[in-house]
């Protein structure tokens, strides 16, 4: 599984970094970044949470 956020749509809130650490950190633009490539298995469940809960809509998952 991998994440990506759309730059554009993030308000820069940082509900995914804490709900997901080990994969969303806040970049210097005050905005989210992944900051892995895959999502480790053990994170799966909190990133989807992260994406489920992020106001925007700017964190997409995909498969793969």
């Amino acid at each position: 599984m991998r994440a990506r956020v759309e730059k554009p749509a993030c308000a820069g809130c940082g509900v995914c970094v804490e709900m997901c650490p080990a994969v969303f950190e806040m970049g210097a633009d005050d905005t989210a970044e992944v900051k892995v490539d895959v999502v480790p298995t053990e994170a799966e469940a909190t990133c989807r949470d992260a994406a489920d809960q992020c106001p925007t809509s700017a964190i997409v998952i995909m498969q793969g």
